[in-house]
């Protein structure tokens, strides 16, 4: 039988990189960890004097008020369905991008793309919805003034709720593909060249390569992304929907996301119970979507699985 070394011999073995671990570990445990107990306000009528622990259990009257007020299934299927259009769309763009810059022969070129390309990353969602609202405000936006010296009517952007799925998709990708590409960057430069390199004595084209040997080799990093991305399919980024849209009411049914909607039911109602309700339900979905979808694939090909 294989002697196997205890949990306190091979700590002391290794001392030096759990030390190194020892931050990341800590960081994890108080950010991530400890924050989870405070689930249980999801089953309780928080009161301050009685802080999360004091207070009074309510069972899953929570939950009920989230079901009466009729907008959870809404806010749901909204979430869903433009994290499945970022989704599907930054993969295409992003691994587009990365082998668009692949492609590119001029050096100094192919830098200047891709700074230009990174940069709306660093822009924050704030800074974005104010550009945004400068460009498409109906009395003074910029959009509007040139419309109006070629003579064609105003565009209320605002108060056009059918236009917004658009826009925010837009927005979205603007922002993400230059960031997302790196990873695909990476991926494309770490590919063995021998292969290119025979594929060109063989007399293929640059469309060629591209096809069967680039976009095959990065399905496993596509993978790994795209199961990263259906982990937070249930989430919406709340700095666009939110700085970009603000508060309008007549968006609301088009551009609602669960996030938002927690958000406006602590502030306008500073109903804590029934928001912590919200975030769990919202936790659990993306916990089941992402178990689910792992197994599938786990399934087809375990190589590609994240566990």
């Amino acid at each position: 039988m294989r002697y196997k070394p205890s949990f306190f011999k091979t700590a002391k073995k290794h001392w030096m990189l759990l030390l190194m671990l020892a931050p990341a570990l800590l960081y994890v445990i108080i950010f991530s960890y400890v924050p989870m107990t405070g689930i249980v306000l999801a089953f309780k009528n928080y009161q301050y004097a009685g802080g999360i622990y004091g207070s009074p259990w309510t069972g899953l009257d929570n939950f009920k008020a989230l079901l009466v007020a009729g907008k959870l299934g809404q806010v749901t299927r909204n979430t869903l369905l433009y994290n499945i259009a970022f989704l599907v769309l930054g993969v295409i763009f992003e691994m587009g991008s990365a082998i668009l810059l692949n492609e590119l022969f001029g050096k100094w070129f192919k830098k200047i793309a891709q700074s230009f390309m990174f940069l709306p990353y660093f822009i924050s969602w704030v800074v974005a919805g104010a550009i945004m609202y400068n460009i498409f405000n109906y009395e003074r936006g910029v959009f509007n003034h040139v419309l109006n010296m070629l003579g064609a009517n105003s565009f209320d952007l605002y108060n056009t709720p059918a236009a917004w799925p658009f826009v925010l998709i837009f927005l979205k990708i603007w922002k993400q593909t230059g960031y997302g590409s790196v990873v695909y960057l990476a991926a494309i430069t770490g590919l063995d060249q021998e292969m290119f390199e025979a594929s060109a004595i063989d007399g293929a084209n640059a469309w060629q390569k591209i096809r069967y040997i680039t976009i095959p080799s990065l399905i496993p990093t596509m993978m790994i992304l795209v199961l990263m991305g259906i982990g937070n399919i249930f989430r919406g980024d709340f700095g666009l929907f939110y700085q970009t849209v603000k508060s309008s009411a007549l968006l609301q049914p088009v551009t609602d996301v669960i996030d938002t909607y927690v958000f406006r039911l602590l502030i306008n109602n500073s109903d804590i119970g029934v928001s912590a309700a919200a975030g769990l339900y919202q936790s659990v979905l993306c916990f089941v979507t992402i178990t689910i979808c792992n197994k599938l694939v786990k399934k087809v090909e375990p190589d590609y699985a994240l566990y």
